[in-house]
């Protein structure tokens, strides 16, 4: 029964937190509902900060509920809020999970709209393209483009999430999905059934909107999504994992140009010559000369590393001679294009695309701004080009005091040693409020720390060998039951190799499946191991007996090689900052956390953490790292693990 309105305002007037209290609603209504005071003085913060418009910094530790903590001031604020989550999973978790029952608790007759990138959801005109387009699809892709037929007809969100049979990396949802860029707005055949305009409508009328990063910084940084009109207005924005941010903050507030884009411009351009008298002979041969410079472009580019700076591309003759070539053939194909604009609405949004991405790649290319990074990524079949503003802060604080809204910053690792200075400072937060929120497990008696003796600097070349061999006598003491981090994927293989034959538990390596397939085969396999880099830091919530073991092999510094992070560290240096504890340590003392939080999520959790760097124990910044976790005990001694697991297996 829904909470009455009526007490629920009188309730709200004297205190938020004793709706979360042992007496309120929520403890009354949700089994398993534990009240936390950590819980209720989040959400209290979170209510003065909607309301006094303010920037908020809580660090809330795991197990704090700190989904409900801004979801009831949220609900009850009255004003418009928009909340962001990390990733498209954890925004389908809070809008059908968590968000039905604070709403239905809290009786709150508010709308609430999902909305995400338009890449997710379908695109009825470039299916019906993708059809009438006849192309030759192997077994597989014709398959899974007759699947996407099916489902669009019965789908009412379009949201591609509902497929699962067509995995998310299938080269189809490219084609049948549209961008910013090839959308061709209200001139659409599709128009009043589109996917994309019924969720913006639904979120232009919502009081809550749930979105993720991506989407959020997308419209924010004035990217055009085609949502532009949804998010300003908002009263309240509340950013959930946001030490996430920085980083993809960054990446919106880039120029950059893929050869991807590149190469779909050219398949569309081609594709619009269906049915239009004489456009063939016009656009084929730019196309198909703008495709082939592309790829001999991505040929010379071979010798390189994966990543760098820009001068590396304009010291190889032949990259500069094919990127000359590209952005001549790629000028051609725009004024091809502009002699065709008034014959389909199609070939006006070529046009236009090909004309913004010649600009950009111009900017990028000829443009040595000293606030800018200009660095080249290359992929297995493709490269992109970017110009990264080397600080964040003065677009980040320019975003802010457009949108006059309050601002609140939440995850469980957003502080180091429990200051938040350098968080505040990559996003340019002036004067923050900041709350520390600890977790309210006992870590004391559910989790023991473990810093094996005697093994040799991370940089020795048989290091992931002796971590192996550390690790192995835990292993056997927990019954497998483990997560092993790596920071590098090498390092992740070779561990792989030295497991293999050597645990009587299953293996499970990232890599060899899907990311959500390891996850739920390790679920369900109760001894397994499983071996994650980058992505398997955070973000993966496994409670229970299955995972009982956390291996990290090394600190989790950012990758030297990456021409970002150069730039920032030599800017730092000028400025008289130490690069390396101003900027490497608090960015990695972060990433740890993230990677020590997948050991505890339950109050019921028992576990070993084990830290095989032993940088923690000889280098003076890795008190830093310590003073930062979880207060755990900690122990070298092998014997202390083993009698950890053997009392675990006696209660």
């Amino acid at each position: 029964m829904p909470f009455p309105s009526a007490i629920l305002a009188a309730m709200t007037d004297t205190d938020i937190s004793a709706l979360l209290g042992a007496d309120g609603p929520f403890a009354r209504e949700l089994p398993n509902f534990a009240p936390r005071a950590a819980q209720q003085a989040m959400a209290r913060a979170v209510e003065h900060a909607i309301a006094e418009r303010e920037t908020l910094i809580a660090e809330a530790g795991t197990g704090t509920g700190k989904t409900y903590a801004y979801l009831v001031p949220a609900l009850l604020s009255g004003e418009r809020v928009i909340v962001s989550t990390g990733t498209k999973a954890l925004q389908d978790q809070l809008y059908f999970r968590d968000l039905p029952k604070v709403r239905s608790v809290l009786g709150a007759r508010l709308k609430t709209a999902l909305l995400k990138g338009r890449a997710n959801y379908l695109c009825l005109y470039r299916l019906d393209q993708t059809v009438r387009e006849g192309a030759t699809f192997d077994r597989v892709q014709a398959s899974q483009l007759a699947a996407i037929r099916a489902w669009s007809a019965r789908t009412r969100q379009g949201d591609r999430m509902e497929l699962a049979e067509v995995p998310e990396e299938s080269p189809m949802w490219p084609r049948v999905t549209s961008t910013p860029e090839n959308c061709i707005g209200v001139e659409c055949p599709f128009f009043d059934d589109c996917h994309v305009v019924k969720a913006r409508r639904e979120a232009q009328e919502a009081d809550l909107v749930v979105v993720n990063h991506h989407l959020l910084f997308a419209d924010l940084a004035l990217k055009q999504e085609g949502f532009g009109e949804i998010l300003p207005g908002a009263q309240a924005f509340i950013l959930d994992e946001a030490h996430q941010v920085p980083e993809l903050a960054g990446q919106f507030f880039s120029q950059s140009i893929s050869a991807r884009q590149l190469t779909e411009l050219a398949q569309d351009a081609l594709g619009e010559c269906n049915g239009i008298t004489g456009a063939i002979g016009l656009v084929l041969e730019p196309v198909e000369s703008l495709r082939e410079a592309v790829r001999k472009l991505r040929l010379a580019m071979d010798a390189l590393p994966e990543r760098g700076p820009f001068h590396q591309l304009e010291q190889s003759s032949a990259v500069s001679e094919s990127l000359h070539d590209v952005r001549e053939l790629l000028a051609a194909l725009t004024d091809v294009l502009a002699s065709q604009v008034e014959r389909s609405r199609g070939f006006a949004n070529a046009h236009e695309r090909a004309a913004l991405y010649s600009e950009r790649l111009d900017r990028i290319v000829e443009q040595a701004d000293e606030q800018d990074v200009r660095w080249y990524e290359l992929f297995p079949r493709g490269f992109a080009l970017h110009a990264t503003p080397l600080d964040l802060a003065a677009p980040m604080r320019a975003l802010r005091e457009r949108a006059q809204a309050a601002w609140i910053h939440t995850s469980a690792t957003l502080s180091v040693a429990g200051q938040f200075g350098h968080f505040a400072r990559q996003l340019g937060l002036n004067d923050p409020v900041t709350l520390s929120l600890e977790s309210p497990f006992d870590y004391a008696r559910q989790a023991l720390c473990y810093l094996p003796p005697g093994l040799p600097d991370p940089a020795a070349r048989d290091y992931t060998e002796r971590v192996v061999d550390a690790v192995l006598p835990v292993l056997h003491a927990s019954n497998g039951r483990a997560f092993l981090l790596f920071t590098s994927h090498r390092a992740l293989r070779r561990a792989a190799e030295l497991l293999e034959g050597r645990v009587p538990w299953p293996l499970f390596v990232q890599g060899t499946a899907p990311r959500h397939r390891l996850l739920e085969d390790f679920r369900a396999s109760g001894h397994g191991v499983l071996l994650g880099a980058a992505s398997f830091w955070e973000g993966v919530d496994v409670a229970g007996e299955a995972l009982s073991v956390v291996v990290i092999d090394k600190l989790p510094f950012a990758a030297p090689d990456d021409p970002v992070l150069q730039a920032r560290l030599e800017a730092l240096e000028q400025s008289g900052i130490n690069p390396f504890m101003g900027w490497q340590v608090p960015n990695a003392v972060i990433a740890l956390k993230q990677g020590v939080g997948r050991l505890i999520r339950d109050v019921r959790d028992r576990g070993v953490l084990v830290l095989c760097d032993p940088r923690l124990s000889s280098k003076g910044y890795g008190r830093l790292f310590m003073a930062s976790l979880p207060p755990m005990p900690r122990t070298k001694e092998l014997g202390e693990v083993q009698a950890f697991f053997a009392e675990s297996a006696t209660t």
